[in-house]
């Protein structure tokens, strides 16, 4: 037998190599291309706009949040899920574009949860997502790692909550939440997302074909003519007409429109808290400084994004004229009547309201009588130069007024700066204190007066705008949320914190009759704050006069870094609940009580 012929030309190595690589790469070419829940949940948010995440990570929604900061959306990281939702919601309020927060189950849901809750109360557009255990072990109570029915526990408390139970359904569960959020009167809704949906595998095509664009998300809605004309009618027959303007107005963002209409009609107007700046403080027609008087006396009110709740006294008398007639500008009919009888109902979104009154009121048609502006004019000059007389005084220790007087001035020259208030004393004062220039510059507790929201917020509107944001902080209120200082260093963010430190909740100078522990509203008086900041690479100041607060302040900002500045306040300022003590309920008080035996 003779041997086989070996071939004339052997392939070597370096061709063998390029031939299998080219096969795998065919092979390759051959499979189809997947995705996952992950890249669905990043890729429908991205496709409708949202550039911006604030969450604390965790079992199953980590590489969410990586994936999202590796595709462009930026991902701010807290310490706390109560801190992040917050942030989410005033970035909503400042963007009318629903904020995202992102937490994990059970315990971080719920703590994101009082965020959304709030965001509800306020009627600020916001999304949370969170990972949850899966179904079939949440149903039969089998005790999944953080087993919990998110979607039962979140639904008594936002405007809606959604499950996404398949991976082909993440891009219409992410539309469905981010319409429901905005549109109509905006709210907190929540989207649950099971851990095996995240991690779903699928065809891309398949998946990017679920995927959707909002249109039209939050759609105009206008009032109805003869509504219109109706209230048109009651403001030209009024004697004392008056405008409340709530943040509602200033979410609104029809700026143009709501001054044109109180100017070219004269009509007072009354801010609420964070419907300053709206027109600018100083306006003449501005009749905060004679509150009292104006709803004493106003026959015809008109309520512009305002609520005829408790903070508005439901609208009764004595706070209120007893014979007043109101006109309510809402997006949801369900608010009216809700206190008082709506002599005209206006239901729609406030810019579509205020375009119409604009093209079907005669010119001249509603004229504010000057008796009644001089009237209130007249109240506001007597107020302000009480109140000038107040911040004039510089007693030592340093008051509230006094620290807040420095801070007002220094922000007044720079109207670009975002104003941040939370407390009790802290905040009641500092609203009446600190002047605003530009809309929805201001944002505080809103609607349930609630502690923990000032680092949250304040970090949203840093992020959201890019400008200097000044957190006033009563030292209680920043308890809540202090350990944020991190997340602001971290991320170098321009936020200056203010905390008015009188050693306690509303004053600290409490004390408990077996001269034990504190007393219950005692907190530390020689507390350092300004140290805090320091230890994670901010800067520090110590105030004990107004002067001492101006020149930190002023340099503070002038820095564009992260900086906290600690007011020595007396311990003796302030009052209980702040100016809401009649809420309190009216028992045995406490000097009538025995202290126990020991």
């Amino acid at each position: 037998m003779t041997a086989p012929t070996a071939p004339e030309t052997a392939p070597t190595a370096p061709e063998t190599a390029a031939g299998a690589e080219a096969d795998a790469a065919a092979d390759a070419a051959a499979q189809p291309e997947l995705t996952d829940g992950y890249h669905l949940v990043v890729d429908a948010l991205k496709l409708n706009d949202i550039d911006t995440i604030y969450g604390v990570v965790g079992i199953p929604i980590t590489d969410l949040a990586r994936l999202a900061q590796a595709q462009g959306i930026r991902y701010i990281g807290f310490r706390h899920e109560s801190n992040a939702g917050h942030a989410a919601a005033a970035a909503g309020y400042l963007t009318k574009k629903p904020g995202v927060a992102l937490t994990v189950s059970a315990p971080g849901f719920l703590n994101g949860l009082v965020a959304l809750a709030n965001a509800t109360t306020n009627c600020f557009p916001m999304v949370q997502i969170s990972g949850s255990s899966e179904r079939h072990l949440v149903d039969l109570k089998q005790g999944d790692y953080e087993e919990m029915d998110q979607l039962a526990a979140a639904q008594p408390f936002c405007k809606a909550a959604y499950r996404v139970s398949r991976v082909e359904d993440i891009g219409r569960g992410i539309a469905r939440a981010l319409r429901t959020a905005i549109s109509g009167r905006p709210g907190g809704v929540y989207l649950d997302i099971p851990a095996a949906v995240l991690g779903s595998v699928l065809d891309a095509r398949t998946g990017a074909a679920t995927l959707s664009r909002l249109v039209d998300p939050a759609p105009r809605q206008l009032p109805a003519p003869d509504a219109v004309d109706r209230a048109i009618e009651l403001l030209a027959g009024a004697e004392r007409p008056l405008v409340m303007l709530g943040k509602g107005a200033a979410y609104a963002q029809a700026d143009d429109r709501i001054r044109e209409f109180i100017e070219s009609t004269g009509i007072p107007y009354v801010p609420m808290s964070m419907a300053k700046g709206l027109l600018p403080d100083g306006h003449p027609q501005s009749a905060a400084t004679a509150r009292s008087l104006a709803l004493k006396k106003a026959d015809v009110v008109m309520l512009v994004g305002a609520r005829l709740n408790w903070l508005l006294n439901h609208g009764e008398a004595p706070q209120w004229n007893p014979d007043a007639k109101f006109i309510q500008v809402d997006i949801e009919p369900k608010e009216l009547d809700s206190n008082q009888p709506i002599a005209a109902p206006l239901v729609g979104d406030i810019e579509s309201v205020f375009e119409a009154l604009a093209e079907r009121t005669k010119p001249g048609q509603i004229a504010a009588p000057a008796a009644w502006r001089e009237e209130l004019g007249a109240r506001s000059a007597k107020n302000v130069a009480k109140m000038a007389d107040r911040l004039a005084a510089d007693p030592h220790p340093m008051q509230f007024m006094g620290a807040l007087k420095a801070v007002r001035d220094v922000v007044h020259e720079r109207p670009e700066t975002y104003i941040v208030n939370e407390g009790a004393n802290a905040l009641d004062i500092a609203r009446n204190v600190i002047d605003m220039q530009v809309p929805r510059h201001r944002l505080d507790s809103g609607t349930w007066g609630v502690m923990g929201i000032g680092m949250g917020y304040a970090i949203a509107a840093a992020v959201e705008s890019g400008a200097p944001v000044v957190a006033v902080e009563g030292d209680s209120a920043f308890g809540f949320s202090g350990m944020e200082l991190e997340t602001i260093c971290r991320y170098k963010l321009p936020i200056v914190t203010v905390i008015l430190n009188n050693g306690g909740v509303y004053r600290g100078d409490d004390v408990n009759p077996l001269e034990t522990d504190p007393s219950p509203t005692t907190l530390m008086l020689q507390a350092r704050h300004d140290t805090m900041i320091e230890a994670f690479g901010g800067k520090g100041y110590r105030a004990t006069t107004p002067a001492e607060v101006t020149a930190a302040l002023t340099e503070a900002l002038a820095s564009g870094g992260p900086a906290l500045i600690d007011c020595a306040i007396d311990p003796s300022a302030g009052t209980e609940s702040g100016h809401i003590s009649h809420l309190n309920p009216k028992g045995i008080t406490v000097g009538n009580i025995a202290p126990a035996k020991k």
